[in-house]
């Protein structure tokens, strides 16, 4: 089955996460994606090693379905090959900072002296044209500048969260833009510039706090894993391990009453609505603790499930590896990488189609594993090729 961007090549001058996710979608759904990396190979590949051959973690998952190429777009003779492979692309993925789009050729106004339809997409920290768009920035930053933050965590100490969802969050917007693009280019020949930031994806995600402190000056701090505008909403210790609770409306509220014994409260003026019951949640909690301390975890979900109240455990990686749900929708998707002692488990695309899906079809290639066979598919000759090995152009 052909791939809904058959047909679409993407250059990829990217690195770590933003830009490198946005391609593998575009990856995922057909397009040939073709790396770019340094001579000497990109840093993220080693980032969070889980072997050798370049085999961080982050970069298994970002890089699937992908060609690699090496090569030095400071030289001249780098700066050409690129030229020549922007001249067959239709997208051009990057996050770099302007100078050096500019010193390789890869700023819209050189891309489109080459191919005028091109579109390049990049990631940038904080978006171009304000006071900070000149600093670097990584998903920290956004989490941080976003007032997230700020709210997360136990009371004397603000925590950010463990994975970087600012940057996964990038990555989408910036692939939904390309698309948009795409869509754009079909109707009237036109290519364009896409941005995505990561301090406005970030804001994107924290928006709903924003507002609630813009309009009700509430100043809010932080509560740990209570619920923000909910209750009775908290990780509560089951006999055998953490779990999730969440209750939200009124309907859910009286079956949550019901199921913990509190029929009492369901005309409680103190829990008459979400917010209320936010306000005075350490009391539903306590409750709520109460009743699942006294079953295990297995008991409290298929009570809450009986219930339709939403609960969940807190599961490690490794019981998130072996999750039965997880296994039988074929989530992640084993995939042999060379020198790795077991195949990866790669998250496939996150979204599906029911007519033409994204797969996975390719690991991720090893660095410039791709190199001599891209540089045929431009002309270039062995002796060319060898020649180009010698200047250590690629």
């Amino acid at each position: 089955m052909q791939g809904v961007l058959q047909g679409i090549r993407v250059l990829d001058f990217g690195r770590f996460i933003a830009a490198p996710w946005c391609s593998a979608i575009l990856a995922d759904m057909g397009a040939d994606v073709i790396r770019i990396e340094k001579r000497e190979g990109g840093e993220d590949r080693w980032v969070q090693s889980v072997g050798p051959n370049g085999a961080g973690a982050g970069f298994l998952q970002c890089n699937r379905n992908k060609r690699s190429m090496t090569l030095d777009p400071g030289t001249p003779e780098g700066r050409d090959i690129v030229a020549k492979l922007v001249a067959t692309a239709d997208v051009v993925v990057a996050n770099m900072p302007d100078a050096v789009m500019r010193d390789w050729g890869l700023d819209h106004a050189s891309l489109e002296a080459i191919k005028s339809d091109i579109i390049l997409a990049s990631a940038t920290a904080f978006g171009r044209g304000g006071p900070y768009s000149d600093r670097v920035g990584f998903d920290g930053v956004g989490q941080v500048m976003s007032g997230a933050v700020y709210r997360t965590g136990p009371p004397d100490t603000p925590y950010r969260t463990a994975v970087p969802y600012v940057d996964y969050a990038t990555a989408l917007s910036l692939a939904l833009g390309v698309m948009m693009a795409l869509f754009h280019r079909n109707a009237t020949g036109e290519g364009q510039e896409v941005e995505a930031a990561l301090l406005p994806s970030a804001l994107m995600m924290s928006n709903a706090l924003l507002i609630d402190q813009a309009i009700l000056k509430t100043d809010r701090e932080r509560i740990g894993n209570k619920g923000m505008a909910i209750g009775p909403c908290d990780l509560y210790e089951a006999s055998d391990g953490w779990l999730l609770v969440q209750v939200t409306g009124q309907g859910m509220f009286k079956r949550w009453c019901r199921l913990v014994g509190a029929e009492e409260w369901f005309e409680d003026p103190r829990f008459a609505d979400d917010a209320l019951r936010a306000e005075h949640g350490d009391v539903l909690n306590d409750r709520m603790q109460q009743w699942c301390g006294e079953r295990t975890s297995a008991e409290v979900i298929a009570d809450c499930d009986a219930a339709r109240i939403p609960a969940s455990p807190v599961l490690s990686p490794q019981e998130v590896l072996d999750d039965e749900h997880v296994r039988a929708m074929g989530f992640l998707q084993p995939t042999d990488y060379p020198g790795l002692p077991a195949a990866a488990p790669l998250v496939g695309t996150p979204f599906n189609l029911s007519a033409t899906p994204g797969s996975i079809r390719a690991r991720p290639p090893l660095l410039g594993e791709h190199t001599d066979e891209l540089l045929a598919e431009l002309g270039y000759d062995a002796e060319k090729v060898a020649a180009l090995r010698a200047g250590n152009v690629v």
